[in-house]
């Protein structure tokens, strides 16, 4: 049986390979596309998501505007990663994709309260979405199947010495979706740092001379120079899909049950997701925390997605 999903997202270049994975892997049904402030506004981000799937045929999914700004803080963006469009360097064509009237986050829990408890929420983006719906509509969080997430590190951030982008961009958000009750499964920043797009992904790519394929190549070559420009690093490690792989087989990534905090207070670590790792706090764990990818199965699940569009 296919897993049913809702994809929360702020794309981003990563959060397109996101996309196009989860909308054609046939162990997936997409039932919808939610989009956030994070990356770039909310109203670039949604214009990305509606490009993502005009370009790649992806008419089945309604895409939905969500949350403009955190729940308290205001909004901060990563242009220095994506670019002023949040979708910087290969050419994508205008959309022809029609979004959907409905409000991110009333989708989300019209989608919910209407379900058999069978859906999963995998966010790749701040989880403002996600915490305004169990905020306005807290019927909604029995009904979630799971959350598979991208977001957090257990030791060192990229955004600062403490924290993840993500989580950074709205911990308020974050403390409330970690504390729902539900599975979680924190995918950070020590598993997607192993799903690096090489030039040899890149290369893979380009050789099947297909549209999608070439669109995901080009969107990895400029991944890869801001990358390079702001962390140094010579290959961009794939963070977004890397939530929607763990869905399709969470033996992909190996993880282990912690307790995990929310820091909202520090100035020096707001964001950072404290993990337990040795139960010190005597806190239960309620979050599955990623640790380790299988690399090669990993790749091997998303070039073969992205080689099936026609």
């Amino acid at each position: 049986m296919k897993h049913k999903i809702i994809l929360d997202c702020d794309p981003g270049h990563d959060d397109a390979i996101a996309i196009l994975l989860a909308a054609h892997h046939p162990e997936i049904d997409l039932l919808a596309i939610t989009t956030v402030a994070g990356n770039q506004s909310v109203e670039k981000t949604t214009r990305n998501a509606l490009k993502i799937c005009t370009l790649a045929n992806i008419r089945h999914v309604p895409i939905a505007m969500g949350m403009e700004r955190p729940l308290v803080r205001p909004a901060r963006h990563a242009a220095d990663i994506h670019g002023e469009s949040g979708l910087d360097g290969p050419h994508i064509p205008e959309p022809d994709i029609a979004l959907s009237p409905m409000h991110g986050v009333d989708l989300l829990i019209q989608l919910l309260l209407a379900s058999e408890g069978d859906i999963t929420l995998v966010p790749t983006g701040p989880l403002t979405n996600i915490a305004s719906a169990i905020k306005l509509e807290p019927a909604i969080v029995p009904k979630i199947k799971a959350i598979s997430l991208m977001g957090g590190a257990i030791g060192v951030g990229n955004i600062n010495e403490s924290s993840e982008f993500n989580i950074w961009a709205d911990p308020e958000a974050a403390a409330i979706v970690f504390n729902c009750g539900c599975p979680i499964t924190m995918v950070p920043l020590e598993v997607t740092h192993q799903a690096l797009a090489t030039p040899e992904i890149v290369a893979r790519l380009r050789a099947a001379q297909q549209p999608v394929a070439t669109f995901a190549a080009d969107l990895l070559v400029f991944f890869a120079e801001t990358y390079h420009h702001v962390f140094g690093f010579e290959a961009p490690p794939v963070h977004d899909p890397c939530a929607v792989a763990a869905v399709i087989d969470p033996s992909i990534i190996q993880g282990k049950l912690m307790h995990v905090a929310i820091e909202t207070v520090s100035e020096l670590s707001a964001g950072r997701t404290v993990c337990d790792i040795y139960g010190t706090s005597g806190k239960p764990p309620q979050v599955r925390v990623g640790y380790a990818l299988a690399v090669e199965r990993f790749w091997e699940m998303v070039i073969s997605t992205l080689l099936s569009y026609s």
